[in-house]
């Protein structure tokens, strides 16, 4: 695999191929990743974002979401920490499964709904968010998510051995 591609999966983590967990958290307004240490008003402000950090595949894509979050409008929560509180009435095991997001309002959505509420607060991407809201869209959205489900943890082994491989032989990513 060409070296851009992975930079492209995985560019803008310093010194490392792999994220850190403080990397992946950024955007939140405190330094733990115990969401009930966050204010009240302090979580609001912010859509969070749920992420199963254990997973290849969705930490080089939330890392490209926070390359895109100029605004900071997004928290990261790695849902993969046995630390983290999940959303209310939704297990960490449910929460790795799909993917969960609490607007700024505080209601939690998931799957297609959650990825059109992050794409909402990202430039570049508002487009695509009220494209999606044709009708019929999210709908239609929704079923191609449910496809990838299941395939979702080879693709991530997959990129995992790529990432692996890739860094055996290139060595770290230095900026």
């Amino acid at each position: 695999m060409p070296d851009t591609l992975i930079n492209a999966m995985i560019g803008g983590v310093q010194g490392s191929l792999y994220p850190s967990k403080e990397q992946l958290q950024i955007g939140c307004d405190y330094q733990m990743s115990y969401l009930s240490d966050i204010p009240v008003e302090s979580a609001l402000q912010k859509t969070t974002v749920y992420f199963d950090g254990s997973c290849y595949l969705c930490r080089a894509e939330i890392s490209y979401y926070q390359r895109k979050d100029h605004d900071r409008s997004l928290c990261f929560v790695n849902i993969a920490e046995t630390s983290v509180t999940t959303p209310e009435g939704i297990s960490q095991e449910s929460a790795m499964k799909r993917f969960h997001v609490r607007t700024r309002e505080g209601a939690i959505l998931s799957g297609a709904a959650a990825f059109i509420e992050v794409w909402a607060r990202l430039p570049g991407w508002r487009w695509v968010a009220r494209a999606a809201s044709l009708p019929g869209a999210t709908k239609l959205l929704e079923c191609g998510y449910r496809l990838f489900l299941p395939v979702r943890p080879f693709i991530s082994k997959f990129l995992g051995t790529i990432l692996r491989f890739h860094a055996l032989i290139i060595g770290p990513k230095r900026l």
